[in-house]
């Protein structure tokens, strides 16, 4: 019996589980707010806060499943192809070229695998629910916003490992500051601190975005004009994905996916004016139903075919 453990990691959380095939046997949640860590201490103090964390993390899987075989972490960053390291993660400041797999290996005396954090859970999902023989593209609308591409029954990095780097695909030019460096980048209007950026600017009150799809349940005008301004700016992007790639199955995922209904209708005006005819009604928008759990199988699988 193959197991692999499969990590998670976000802006915010941490995810661990021990994976047989497609089927998770162990998994834990820790509360892991790796962005504001980055923010607020030098690069170095942050990276070994980040490499304690995880490692604490593995290591209580390890104490519960001690048979496994390798270790398959998913990092919001761009991953070189070549030697692993993490080049730069937008939403973790300060990082740059800093070798996790290097660092877990050497404490935990596994092999481990890192790569871009919605790349495995476009895998995962596609190993979940995925067509044989069909490609399948991922948005995660979280924290950030990141897309994978399985093309061939396989993940596609691209040949410097940024492919799919949807969240930095501009939008509206010149428009809000986003930490690639650019401005007007999708993640700013289509992640969830991009809903609360437009509540603010719209009614000039800070609320979370749980709070404001509450409202946006309640009928709230300017709620419901933050989710559709999030809705429309993702259907643009979408637009483009679908007129490059010629994809059929596009799933998105992540935390803010789950207020879909307040998007929807936006993003399918958005993205019925900005297709070409040829592609009209030819893909499938898909809504993540793995329970955020794609990313953990996608890790572990991909570690267990290394």
């Amino acid at each position: 019996m193959t197991l692999s453990i499969g990590v998670d990691i976000g802006g915010t959380n941490l995810r661990v589980g021990v994976v047989q095939q497609t089927t998770i046997l162990y998994e834990t949640r820790f509360p892991a707010d790796f962005s504001s860590l980055c923010k607020q201490y030098p690069p170095q103090v942050a990276w070994q806060e980040i490499l304690r964390l995880t490692v604490g993390a593995v290591q209580e899987a390890i104490l519960e499943h001690p048979e496994v075989s390798a270790i398959g972490i998913g990092f919001p960053g761009f991953i070189d192809p070549v030697s692993g390291l993490i080049a730069q993660s937008p939403n973790l400041p300060g990082l740059r070229n800093v070798n996790l797999a290097g660092g877990l290996a050497e404490q935990l005396q596994l092999p481990v695998v890192v790569e871009n954090d919605a790349l495995v859970a476009a895998y995962g999902e596609y190993l979940l629910q995925g067509e044989p023989g069909k490609s399948l593209a991922y948005i995660g609308l979280g924290t950030g916003v990141g897309g994978g591409l399985i093309h061939g029954g396989r993940p596609f990095t691209g040949d410097h490992g940024i492919a799919m780097e949807v969240g930095h695909l501009i939008v509206d030019p010149g428009g809000r500051p986003c930490g690639c460096g650019n401005q007007g980048c999708l993640e700013q209007y289509a992640s969830a601190p991009g809903v609360t950026i437009s509540y603010e600017k719209l009614s000039g009150e800070y609320l979370s975005t749980t709070k404001i799809a509450e409202l946006a349940s309640k009928g709230d005008e300017l709620a419901l004009q933050s989710f559709k301004l999030a809705g429309s700016s993702l259907a643009i992007v979408v637009a483009h994905l679908i007129k490059i790639l010629d994809v059929q199955n596009i799933l998105l995922g992540g935390g803010l996916s789950q207020a879909w209904e307040y998007m929807q209708d936006a993003f399918q005006h958005q993205l019925d004016h900005d297709l070409i005819p040829a592609l009209k009604e030819k893909s499938n928008i898909l809504i993540s139903q793995s329970g955020d759990q794609a990313g953990i199988i996608g890790a572990a699988y991909l570690a267990s075919q290394a």
